[in-house]
C-alpha cells in the first residue's frame, strides 16, 4: 500500500499538552505515540484523546507515555501499525509467521518534537537531570533507530537568528541527519501570525526527508489575512466582562488599536509562574487593555471579580482559556475552548504558554504529507555537502557552552519590542 492510499503515522516526543499533535492530526496524521514527561500535560493528552470523537483512532491505538524521552523504547513499546486494522496473527518472535508485534525501522512516516534547547546559562552552569535540558541528541538517536520517512523539529527563533550565533550547533544536527540518510530541507523561521494565530510567535522549524522518499518539499505559504486579538478574544471578553459594561468598553478602546499579541511565555518548573512574560511583554499586553501581572481564574472558578475581571485603570487579566485561544487551540462553535487542560491554574497556563501553536503545526504537517505522497522519480539532495562543525562533540551534555542558549522569554521580549516600536 502506498503512502497516498493510507493514513500517515507519527510519533511525537516532548509532546507537551498537544499543540503540535493537534496540528498534525488536522493535517491527517495518525499518532502512534505521544511522549511527555510532565504529568499534567500527559494527563491533558489522555483526557482529550479519550473524550473527543475526532480522536477515536488514537483513543484505541495511540500510546501516551508520561516518560523521560531518554527512557522511551519505541521498537519495544509501540505496536506495529500494520496490525491495527487486522486480527493479531503472531507475537513477532523470530521464526513465527505474520506481522511482527512491534513497530519496525522504516515503518513510521513522521517523527516530530518540540525539542528543548540546551539549558546552559551564560556562565556555563548545567542543570541537573530533573531539569529541562538538551534533548537534541536523543531526538537524533530516535531518528537513527526508527528511520522515519520524515523528521520535524520545532524550537525558538534564537536557534536560527542571528544566523552566525549557533551555526555550528545547527550544522552538527544537519550533518548527523545527512549521515543517517536524510535530505535536510533546512531550518525555516515561521511566524505564527502568518497562519491565523493572533500572536507574534516565531518558531524555528527543521524538516528532513529520507533520501529514499525525497521528491522535493515546499514550505507553507503565509495566509494573506492576520487574525487580530479583538477577533480572537472578542466573544469571550464580551461574555466575561458583560457587553456595554465599563470594563468591556475600556478593553475595546485599547484593543481596537492593536493587531496581534506578544509571545506568550509559559515558564518552567523551576522558573516562571502564571503571568504574561517579561517586563516589555507586560507593557505590550497593557497596550492591548490586558493586565499582564497574572492570570485570571476561569469563569467557573472566579471568586474575586476585581482581581479576575480587573479594574478600569489596568484592565482584565486573561484566563487560561483565553491564553489558549491566543495560541490557536481549537474552539467549539460557541467560542469556548475545545481542548481542556489538566491541573491547577499555573500548571494549565504553563502548558498553554509552552505549546506549539496548532495552526502552524497544521501548515507544516500538510506540507510534509504532500511531500510524502508525491509520486514520480526520486530527486537528488540539493545540498548534500557536510557543513563545518566547530566541535564534533558540541551536543555532548557534559560540555558547557559559554553563551546562554535562546529561550521563549527572548522571543517575548523581541515580539513586545516590535509591537511597542
Amino acid at each position: 500500500m502506498g503512502t497516498a492510499d493510507r493514513k500517515l503515522t507519527s510519533i511525537e516526543i516532548c509532546a507537551g499538552a498537544g499543540g503540535q499533535a493537534i496540528g498534525l492530526h488536522q493535517a491527517g496524521f495518525r499518532h502512534l505515540a505521544l511522549v511527555e514527561i510532565d504529568k499534567y500535560a500527559a494527563e491533558t493528552l489522555r483526557i482529550n484523546i479519550g473524550s473527543r470523537p475526532e480522536w477515536s483512532w488514537e483513543k484505541e491505538h495511540c500510546l501516551i507515555r508520561e516518560l523521560d524521552v531518554n527512557d522511551f523504547r519505541p521498537l519495544k513499546e509501540v505496536p506495529n501499525p500494520e496490525m491495527h486494522d487486522q486480527p493479531r496473527q503472531a507475537s513477532g518472535k523470530d521464526g513465527e509467521e505474520g506481522e511482527p508485534e512491534w513497530l519496525q525501522p522504516g515503518q513510521l512516516d513522521l517523527l516530530a518534537g518540540g525539542v528543548p534547547c540546551p539549558p546552559f546559562s551564560a556562565a556555563g552552569k548545567q542543570l541537573g537531570r530533573d531539569d529541562e535540558r538538551d534533548l537534541f541528541p536523543r531526538m537524533l538517536d530516535l531518528v537513527e533507530e526508527l528511520k522515519p520517512r520524515a523528521v520535524m523539529i520545532e524550537n525558538v527563533r534564537g536557534l536560527v537568528e542571528p544566523e552566525h550565533k549557533f551555526r555550528y550547533y545547527r550544522n552538527h544536527i544537519k550533518n548527523r541527519l545527512r549521515k543517517a540518510g536524510y535530505v535536510v530541507c533546512g531550518w525555516r523561521l515561521l511566524e505564527a501570525q502568518d497562519f491565523g494565530v493572533p500572536q507574534l510567535r516565531p518558531r524555528a522549524i527543521l524538516v528532513a526527508i529520507h533520501k529514499e522518499h525525497y521528491r522535493g518539499f515546499d514550505w507553507p505559504k503565509p495566509q494573506p489575512k492576520v487574525k487580530t486579538v479583538l477577533e480572537a478574544l472578542g466573544p469571550s471578553m464580551k461574555r466575561r466582562l458583560g457587553e456595554g459594561s465599563p470594563r468591556h468598553d475600556r478593553w475595546l478602546e485599547h484593543v481596537e488599536f492593536g493587531t496581534v499579541a506578544p509571545t506568550l511565555v509559559g515558564g518552567s518548573k523551576k522558573h516562571g509562574g502564571a503571568d504574561l512574560g517579561p517586563t516589555r511583554a507586560k507593557k505590550a499586553w497593557g497596550a492591548l487593555g490586558v493586565d499582564a501581572m497574572g492570570v485570571a481564574n476561569d469563569e467557573a472558578e472566579m471568586v474575586d471579580p476585581d482581581r479576575d475581571l480587573g479594574t478600569l485603570d489596568r484592565g482584565p487579566k486573561l484566563t487560561v482559556e483565553q491564553a489558549a485561544i491566543i495560541q490557536g487551540f481549537p474552539e467549539e462553535s460557541d467560542g469556548s475552548l475545545a481542548w481542556k487542560f489538566h491541573g491547577g491554574k499555573t500548571a494549565r497556563y504553563r502548558q498553554v504558554g509552552n505549546a506549539f501553536p496548532p495552526p502552524v503545526a497544521h501548515a507544516v504537517g500538510e506540507c510534509i504529507k504532500e511531500a510524502l505522497n508525491r509520486t514520480g522519480p526520486l530527486r537528488d539532495d540539493p545540498n548534500p555537502e557536510f557543513e563545518p562543525e566547530e566541535d564534533p562533540s558540541i551536543l555532548a551534555p557534559e560540555l558547557p557552552l559559554q553563551q546562554g542558549f535562546p529561550t521563549i522569554e527572548d522571543d517575548a521580549e523581541d515580539s513586545a519590542r516590535a509591537l511597542l516600536g
